[in-house]
């Protein structure tokens, strides 16, 4: 019989931040010259706002990039009874071991295509933005081949390209399970909020009449994907 028992060691996991040129993916047209002459004329300004915000699309807020090392180990064992006596003997030049260095990117976007007037909260002079839930996709991971290490006793097989796969595979799990932990919610608020805030101001709000946010009850545990590996 054998044992296995894999193992995820956090190893070298590198939240590297890189707030990607603020507006990466966000693309505006020119502020239609209507805007400065509504606001002077006491016009509606949220038509013209939700038309704005709806033009970035895809705001791509941060970019992370982040390393683990994937390591597995079983031995194989000799278990059984004798005399009313359970043993349990490891067989001698029967390890495997393997540590698998991965590399994988992952970025976060907020889609303002279906942004609308119900994303929008107004009091007075005063204005909140409600942000569509954010995403969370792995758009790749890579396995760095030349430093993947590996023992296996006289007495073992090699380990299969099924086996090597099926690690590769719960090594992206990993990753992404750690996700909610690299504070990914606060970054996404304050990268959009650089984008809107500039654009609320030309609207004609005091910025500290502006607030910019997330539903209350969002869960950043349901909006991750595991995309384009």
């Amino acid at each position: 019989m054998r044992r296995r028992k894999l193992l995820f060691l956090a190893i070298g996991v590198v939240a590297c931040l890189v707030v990607i040129g603020l507006v990466f993916g966000c693309h505006h047209r020119e502020k239609p010259a209507s805007i400065q002459a509504g606001l002077a004329q006491g016009v509606d300004t949220v038509p013209m706002l939700i038309m704005q915000v709806q033009q970035c699309s895809k705001l791509y807020t941060a970019e992370y990039r982040v390393h683990k090392i994937i390591t597995h180990d079983d031995a194989l064992r000799f278990k059984g009874q004798l005399l009313s006596k359970s043993f349990d003997v490891k067989v001698p030049l029967a390890d495997r071991k393997i540590a698998i260095p991965m590399d994988a990117k992952i970025k976060a976007f907020i889609d303002f295509s279906e942004f609308s007037e119900k994303n929008i909260e107004r009091s007075g002079d005063k204005i909140t933005i409600v942000l569509p839930d954010p995403q969370v996709v792995m758009t790749s991971s890579k396995i760095d081949q030349r430093h993947v290490k590996q023992y296996v006793g006289l007495t073992r097989a090699h380990f299969s390209d099924e086996e090597l796969a099926g690690y590769q595979q719960q090594g992206r799990e990993a990753i992404l399970q750690s996700i909610p932990g690299m504070g990914i919610e606060e970054t996404a608020r304050a990268n959009a909020a650089k984008v809107l805030v500039p654009m609320l101001k030309q609207l004609g709000y005091d910025e500290q009449n502006i607030t910019i946010a997330f539903r209350e009850d969002l869960d950043f545990g349901h909006i991750i994907k595991n995309a384009a590996l």
